[in-house]
């Protein structure tokens, strides 16, 4: 270990680790509290636009200080524990064939949806009035499906994209 870098029990206790989550935090509040703010003041929609802006690009500035005052080692410990944190609240890896079916049917759902209600909008109640109620409906559903779905799902939506990828079935599944 060279003299600047520090260990993960010094980066846990280091001012600069402490500064450097601040500043991350900041960089996701600024846009997230800022510009609804901004947009609450009435300004001309030019106005609103350049200060909504200049606060997206000012938190991605303090995104990239944020990393450069934790340093490796600091960003490092940030991201493992985050990331530990999320796995063990995220799908597991195989699920039951009847949480599967359920999945492909949430999945596939707000798809068909989708394809059907602009050919039909008329026949669907309060589509025509209020399509964005159900556009964050089927959007939810979709995420949810991928949750109940499970990890492997996402090895397979994954395989989708790689070129080399070969599917092997296993005999007793071939019916």
């Amino acid at each position: 270990m060279s003299k600047h870098e520090i260990s993960s029990e010094q980066a846990v206790s280091s001012w600069r680790l402490k500064l450097g989550v601040v500043l991350f935090l900041l960089s996701i509040a600024l846009p997230l509290l800022g510009i609804p703010m901004v947009t609450a003041f009435g300004l001309s929609t030019t106005m609103t636009a350049s200060v909504s802006g200049g606060l997206l690009v000012g938190a991605e500035v303090l995104g990239l200080l944020a990393v450069a005052v934790m340093g490796k080692s600091g960003f490092a410990f940030i991201k493992t524990r985050i990331f530990g944190f999320l796995k063990q609240y995220g799908p597991p890896k195989d699920v039951s064939r009847r949480r599967y079916t359920i999945g492909l049917v949430m999945f596939f759902v707000p798809v068909f949806f989708g394809w059907v209600s602009i050919y039909v909008p008329d026949f669907i109640p309060g589509f025509t009035s209020n399509p964005l109620a159900y556009a964050i409906g089927g959007d939810l559903l979709l995420l949810m499906s991928l949750i109940v779905l499970g990890g492997n799902f996402w090895d397979k939506i994954r395989a989708l994209f790689i070129y080399d990828a070969k599917i092997y079935f296993r005999e007793e599944n071939i019916t």
